[in-house]
C-alpha cells in the first residue's frame, strides 16, 4: 500500500506524519482518515483551495488536474509548480512526499 510522507506542519501535523493510503483514494481523504485535518472547506467539491498542498516527490506519478483545478489553483495562497488540490489528487502506485502549506485562501482572508 502506498504511503502518504507529510512533512512537518506547525499547527496540523507538528512532527509531520508517514500514513497509508488506498490506491484511487483522494490525498485529503487520507489525511482525514489518519487525523490530520486539513481544511476542505467546499466538501471536498472540487470549488475552493482550502486543501491546497504541495506534492515535494512523486507528483509526476499523479494523474493530470483538470481545468476546474487548474483555474482554482491559481488563487491557492503560495502556489507553486508542485500545487495540488488534495481533495482531487488521487493516490496511485508509489509513495508521495507532501507539504502542507503556511495558510489558506480562508485564513489569509480571514486575518488568522
Amino acid at each position: 500500500m502506498p504511503q502518504i510522507i507529510i512533512l512537518p506542519h506547525e499547527e496540523l501535523c507538528p512532527e509531520g506524519a508517514v500514513i497509508e493510503a488506498e490506491k484511487g483514494v483522494s490525498i485529503c481523504r487520507a489525511m482525514l482518515a489518519n487525523d490530520i485535518d486539513i481544511e476542505h472547506a467546499c466538501e471536498m467539491s472540487n470549488a475552493c483551495t482550502t486543501c491546497h498542498i504541495y506534492v515535494r516527490e512523486g507528483f509526476d506519478n499523479l494523474e493530470e488536474s483538470d481545468e476546474t483545478e487548474d483555474d482554482l489553483l491559481d488563487k491557492a495562497w503560495g502556489l507553486d509548480p508542485d500545487s495540488r488540490l488534495s481533495c482531487q489528487a488521487l493516490v496511485n502506485d508509489i509513495d508521495l512526499v507532501i507539504e502542507i502549506p503556511k495558510y489558506t485562501i480562508n485564513q489569509v482572508s480571514e486575518n488568522h
